[in-house]
């Protein structure tokens, strides 16, 4: 019987198979090969990776920007998380769904609207205009599209659900009678916050912050379309190596190698400190 009922997870392994193991082998093998220019024959050799210094910048840029705005959806998403955990379950329904509102229109076309409202005659520009902001400055815009803080802006707007869904849906299910206990004993609502829900909410905040790190260091829509093309990412530099003019697709596949192994660590290290969170609460 147990034989039988194993044959139904064949589909599944079949599915990682094709579209998770082979293609990181097929990447890995173009990471390692180069390709010679006159012969086109592939040859290994380290130089794709040896190379990368000269995108450095690229990597630290990415990671910046991604762990700001990974902060950013921290610092909004969890209030707003404790706050719908403790209202009753109609505002909860309510609040849910204008958090998944946005969700349903496309990304591209969430991303689009946020270029009409920070292009240099946007909607925010008007607005000032309008009110005299720009002539008190004495400017004809304020520049907005095209900067850090506009990439930034794009990943906390399409990502913030991810991180606050998660951490609601840890707090939600906590057991009242601890927080209880901890009043009991005399705890006052800051210590109760600190000792008891915060710990106990951790395992959320690390699943929200994994899983908007992730796509936020490897985007390249966003930054392509609110960084004007002068805010490059790793997403876009792959991206370049795959469509663009300097075609090098065993580049790209050394540098997606090393943006997947550095995000397996980070994510490695982040639910190692959670185990040992939730083994201190529990002691």
């Amino acid at each position: 019987m147990r034989n039988k009922r194993s044959w139904f997870a064949y589909p599944y392994v079949i599915w990682m198979a094709l579209f998770v193991v082979i293609p990181i082998i097929i990447m890995a093998v173009y990471a390692f090969t180069a390709a010679d220019p006159v012969t086109n024959a592939t040859y290994p050799t380290l130089d794709n990776f040896t190379g990368m210094g000269l995108y450095l910048n690229v990597f630290l840029r990415s990671f910046w920007l991604a762990l700001l705005a990974t902060l950013v959806c921290l610092l909004i998403g969890y209030p707003v998380s404790y706050w719908m955990a403790k209202e009753g379950p109609r505002f909860q329904r309510l609040a849910m769904a204008l958090i998944m509102l946005p969700m349903w229109m496309n990304f591209l076309l969430r991303t689009y609207s946020w270029m009409s409202i920070l292009e240099n005659n946007g909607l925010l520009n008007q607005l000032f205009r309008a009110v005299g902001l720009l002539d008190l400055l004495g400017v004809d815009h304020i520049q907005m599209i095209g900067t850090p803080g506009a990439v930034v802006l794009g990943m906390v707007y399409n990502y913030l659900p991810f991180m606050i869904l998660p951490i609601y849906s840890v707090i939600v299910k906590l057991d009242g009678s601890l927080v209880e206990a901890a009043r009991d004993l005399g705890a006052d609502s800051l210590r109760v916050f600190r000792k008891v829900i915060f710990p106990l909410s951790l395992p959320g905040i690390l699943s929200g912050v994994t899983m908007v790190f992730v796509p936020a260091v490897s985007t390249f829509a966003i930054s392509q379309l609110l960084g004007g093309g002068s805010q490059m990412m790793l997403g876009d530099l792959i991206e370049l190596q795959f469509l663009g003019g300097a075609y090098d697709p065993h580049l790209g596949a050394a540098i997606s190698m090393v943006m997947m192994v550095i995000v397996v660590v980070c994510m490695v290290v982040m639910n190692h400190f959670g185990e040992g969170e939730e083994q201190a609460v529990i002691m």
